[in-house]
């Protein structure tokens, strides 16, 4: 339908309003400073282009038909959206976000939840925050049922994406501190094949890295357990278990030292996992940006310093990125 062949535009809803409210064409001319006969022509336009009469002229004040009652329903409704609408523009022009919904995979809720928050008080007004698998946060981006993503996922093969690298940080072994553990590849086969290996959920990014590493050195492993959450494949190693985990997931899963278990290299030294900041292209002007500085100066002061005291063989292989 072409805009001219529309039934009624918001200003003409604007005067059907003012004379249901004011109960007389003539009170809705003095409500709205304008002439009577223009408040009269707008009117019968109306009813001509819906082809119905809106108004039964014969009493004192007009009273609705049955036309007119449904349209006041209508009208109400239309007007409070549009009125949402004009202030959610404004809002964003002064660099507000009316809502955002924004997908952090799970291995970042105790390391950002609280900067996200912080950031996002002044300068959201409705935030909701999904955590979860950045496989599920990748495609819901993409079907635009959340706004951005903070994940493993830079989409690198979808267009019309902005990203904005956050954090790099190495893989590691985490295995039963009593063990010797292996120094290189043929040693890392062995050990994994003599322990129960646990691991990331194939339905995450996480997992899927860690098994392209584990083909790519022709390293076969029985499929035993595994866990969306890094928690459950922390859990599982203090029970004699070993995995390829990362800092941020052992932080998230809440390691500390001296609990049975211990972190060692592992014999790729650039086996990295990378963590970015994904928005759809222009959608949010400079917001994005501004969210990508503020983060990473929170995993400079916050984070690091923490990974750090728990991971300090691993300090020169984290890194915040800009």
């Amino acid at each position: 339908m072409a805009i001219a062949d529309l039934p009624f535009d918001l200003s003409s809803l604007t005067v059907f309003l003012a004379v249901c409210d004011n109960g007389s064409m003539a009170a809705a001319a003095r409500s709205l400073k304008v002439t009577q006969p223009a408040i009269s022509q707008t009117i019968a336009d109306l009813e001509n282009r819906l082809g119905t009469t809106l108004f039964d002229r014969n009493v004192r004040p007009l009273a609705l038909t049955p036309s007119g009652t449904v349209l006041r329903q209508y009208a109400q409704s239309m007007l409070a959206e549009v009125r949402l609408v004009a202030t959610g523009i404004q809002k964003m022009r002064l660099g507000r976000v009316p809502q955002l919904r924004m997908g952090v995979v799970d291995s970042l809720a105790r390391a950002l939840s609280t900067s996200i928050s912080d950031f996002m008080h002044e300068r959201v007004g409705r935030l909701i925050v999904h955590a979860g698998l950045t496989e599920t946060h990748a495609t819901a981006l993409l079907t635009r049922q959340i706004d951005c993503v903070i994940g493993v996922d830079e989409m690198e093969d979808v267009s019309g994406l902005e990203r904005w690298p956050l954090f790099e940080e190495p893989y590691l072994l985490l295995y039963p501190e009593q063990e010797t553990p292996p120094r290189d590849t043929q040693e890392l086969r062995d050990f994994l094949g003599q322990h129960p290996f646990v691991r990331f959920s194939q339905r995450s990014r996480t997992g899927a890295e860690i098994e392209r590493f584990l083909r790519r050195l022709r390293i076969d492993v029985p499929f035993q357990q595994e866990f969306d959450l890094p928690y459950g494949v922390y859990a599982t190693c203090r029970n004699r278990g070993v995995a390829i985990t990362t800092p941020l997931c052992l932080y998230e899963a809440g390691y500390t030292q001296g609990r049975g278990l211990a972190c060692h290299p592992l014999p790729s030294p650039t086996f990295h996992r990378r963590l970015t900041l994904v928005v759809r292209r222009r959608e949010f002007g400079r917001f994005p940006l501004d969210l990508a500085l503020f983060l990473r100066e929170q995993l400079k002061q916050d984070v690091m310093p923490a990974l750090g005291g728990l991971f300090p063989a691993f300090v020169e292989q984290m890194r915040v990125l800009s």
